[in-house]
């Protein structure tokens, strides 16, 4: 699993896919900073966060679409099943490799806060509930998209099928209101609306085993459909 870590990691940054994936949360995380707390004069830096949960419409698809596709398109793929190790463990490597991709700008934004409260008081609890909160969503929707890349040989289908994905995610709420069966279901399933817990500084620990039973079920999705292919 560790060499499959490495590999994956070292092709995100020999591409131009984990610096766009970085820049793009950095940029808006900057733009969100000051119009928020620059200009806006508000202390809190959790409403940064919870603003910009959108971005990850536009740079999942991005980050997550070569995770499988590629593999599949050069049939490199038949490399990994000929691997003395299984199919969980090739998974679990590429997911890492993607938490470590995000992790790197969630590191940095997390100075943020650190030089914003050179001027003036910030509630560094309701920061970190919120820090956590978006790291869950984050997490959540990487894996739902290495599950779509994993159908497919086409990159360009899997970014497109990752975004509409999480763009009916994202809209599910409001969908919910122009249908009678199921409204209820559609708005527990929204992944982004739990991120306002966070924001208002509960750790809805509802919201956390949510979070981390969507990641457990793609990633275990994301096996079978490997694992078929292997046999097939």
């Amino acid at each position: 699993m560790k060499a499959i870590f490495e590999r994956e990691l070292r092709s995100y940054y020999t591409s131009v896919s984990g610096y766009v994936f970085a820049a793009f949360l950095l940029l808006f995380a900057g733009i969100y900073t000051m119009s928020v707390c620059l200009i806006g004069g508000y202390a809190n830096f959790e409403y940064v966060l919870g603003n910009m949960s959108f971005i990850f419409l536009l740079i999942v698809p991005v980050i997550t679409m070569k995770t499988f596709a590629e593999e599949r398109r050069q049939h490199t793929d038949q490399l990994l099943y000929a691997l003395p190790i299984g199919m969980t463990r090739v998974v679990f490597g590429k997911y890492l490799a993607l938490l470590a991709v995000f992790a790197v700008p969630m590191l940095i934004i997390a100075l943020y806060p650190l030089v914003l409260s050179l001027y003036g008081t910030l509630s560094f609890r309701t920061i970190l509930v919120t820090y956590i909160g978006f790291l869950l969503l984050g997490a959540s929707l990487l894996a739902i998209g290495m599950f779509i890349s994993s159908l497919t040989e086409s990159q360009p289908l899997a970014a497109g099928g990752t975004f509409l994905i999480l763009l009916l995610n994202f809209f599910s709420s409001s969908l919910a209101s122009y249908v009678s069966v199921g409204s209820g279901l559609l708005t527990s399933l929204c992944l982004f609306d739990r991120m306002d817990n966070f924001v208002y500084g509960i750790l809805d620990l509802n919201s956390v085993i949510f979070y981390l039973s969507v990641i457990a079920f793609f990633v275990f999705l994301t096996i079978q459909a490997c694992e078929k292919r292997r046999w097939s």
